[in-house]
């Protein structure tokens, strides 16, 4: 199949052309990013980040870099360890060795599951990073002369963090990996990520998850799915010492932040001082739902989008949802996805502030008494990583795998939906496509088609994918619908990701 073939392919579903309008909003999204980027670097190099006032301004800059950089790999990974299980590995195995032997760690037992359980808690991590990078100590802060409903966009509201982060570090890489999976991991870099992942969650600092999985399961009715063996002995014991830590981390970090808030120790209480602590904790508590509802829906929506009409269409708001979601050509559904990662990115943000320590080591008032070292640890966002994964995230993926219908018709999640929506007509994060186009062709990434052929040639072939249904348990993050493929969400993704070929000729 030829390169325009495969174009042409993915192009017959959702033809976007390049209208004035659509255009306009490339430009003002890449003028966004460039000014963000701007802007961040100027903070960072005035000492007005946490790390940069720490450190110096380039360890701050090239902190921010790795971590960036990572999380390209991160959430580009998951669109490819996620979307490859159904291909036949032998048909890749020799033109991309290495995605071979990704697939061959991910794909065995449970190990995908083990593999989205740490990339979570990595991602969170990497954000607070970036978060103490970038982010400034003091919105009021006068960086590059700008006028005050300019600062007050781009730093009181933080939308040049949320622009950095989403555009360079999160869309224009699941543009790419999307359609071009193989490619994508066919890298050492994206192994040792995948090793790194699975090392996070063999440590066991996320397995309080896995008691909130079988008590949802519990709760459901619904039987937890594994591809291994029930364990027994030696590992048995391991698994459910691992519960009980996480469960006192867990535990610890949440003791950490409500002390800090009461004390006033936390990075909110610098940047806003006329927050109160009540204020606050209720800050704390609502962000975490907003992330955690986002989260939910977008597992609801990617189950609900294999039912039928008359199987989704239940209650007033259910019925409104999937009128906005699923009629037409479905272009509101890739909409809601680009609107909810800037709503989560924004919530994280929030959520960092609210639950970073402005607690300086060597002073004597290291909460709890713990050492200089523990300290500066938590000062990085530990804490608020372990708490956002487990409790504004993965906790409420399970609920939405084991409930949908709750989602599917809450008032809460229409109006998320709105504002999602919403966010995405402004065009802000447009700017992804472009950066993708460019770096498909420097980095040369072909679509999967070009390797593998299309799922037609390969049942021609006598190599047909593997049945992929949507997952009726609990058990399995990626089969509830944790990073959406599973569900189905690569089709409802065709349409913004292939809106890209609209810009061909820039």
């Amino acid at each position: 199949m030829t390169g325009t073939e495969i174009k042409s392919s993915h192009e017959d579903v959702h033809d976007v052309k390049l209208t004035p309008l659509l255009l306009f909003k490339y430009i003002l999204s890449v003028g966004v990013l460039i000014f963000s980027i701007i802007l961040v670097g100027a903070l960072m190099f005035t000492g007005n980040t946490r790390v940069s006032k720490e450190t110096n301004p380039w360890v701050c800059l090239l902190v921010c870099i790795l971590a960036i950089t990572w999380l390209t790999m991160i959430e580009g990974q998951q669109a490819s360890l996620v979307g490859l299980p159904p291909v036949d590995p032998e048909l890749y195995k020799d033109s991309h060795p290495i995605t071979y032997k990704n697939g061959a760690l991910a794909f065995k037992g449970d190990n995908l599951d083990r593999y989205l359980m740490g990339r979570q808690f990595m991602v969170l991590m990497v954000v607070f990073v970036v978060n103490q990078c970038g982010q400034p100590l003091d919105p009021t802060v006068d960086v590059l002369g700008m006028p005050d409903w300019v600062r007050f966009v781009f730093l009181d509201i933080g939308l040049g963090m949320i622009v950095f982060t989403c555009v360079l570090g999160q869309l224009h890489t699941q543009v790419n990996a999307t359609h071009c999976m193989i490619d994508f991991i066919n890298n050492y870099f994206a192994l040792f990520t995948l090793y790194t992942a699975m090392c996070v969650e063999f440590t066991g600092i996320m397995h309080s998850a896995y008691l909130i999985q079988n008590l949802m399961s519990a709760v459901s009715g619904k039987p937890i799915i594994s591809n291994e063996e029930p364990k027994t002995g030696f590992t048995f014991a391991f698994y459910w010492a691992r519960v009980l830590m996480s469960l006192c981390i867990l535990g610890f970090c949440m003791a950490v932040v409500m002390v800090a808030l009461v004390n006033g120790d936390t990075m909110v209480a610098v940047k806003y001082p006329g927050i109160s602590v009540g204020l606050s904790i209720f800050l704390f508590f609502f962000f975490m739902t907003v992330v955690g509802t986002l989260e939910a829906m977008q597992i609801a929506y990617f189950c609900s989008a294999k039912l039928t009409w008359e199987e989704r269409a239940q209650g007033y708001f259910g019925k409104k949802t999937n009128h906005i979601l699923f009629s037409g050509n479905g272009r509101n559904f890739p909409g809601f996805m680009i609107g909810r990662q800037l709503t989560v990115v924004a919530s994280f943000f929030l959520v960092a502030s609210i639950t970073g320590l402005n607690i300086k080591p060597g002073e004597g008032n290291n909460i709890f008494g713990i050492s200089d070292g523990a300290q500066q640890f938590l000062n990085f966002g530990f804490h608020g990583a372990v708490i956002t994964t487990i409790l504004a995230s993965i906790t409420w993926q399970y609920a939405a795998s084991a409930f949908p219908d709750v989602f599917m018709n809450s008032p809460f999640t229409f109006c998320l939906l709105i504002l999602a929506l919403c966010l995405e007509g402004t065009g802000i994060c447009h700017g992804a496509w472009v950066i993708a186009r460019v770096l498909k062709k420097v980095t040369k990434l072909q679509y999967d088609e070009v390797y593998i052929g299309t799922p037609e040639e390969r049942m021609a072939s006598s190599k047909p994918d593997k049945e992929r249904t949507a997952a009726q348990d609990v058990g399995h993050l990626a089969g509830g619908g944790f990073a959406g493929f599973a569900c189905g969400s690569r089709d409802a993704l065709d349409g913004p990701i292939r809106s890209k070929d609209a810009i061909d000729g820039v």
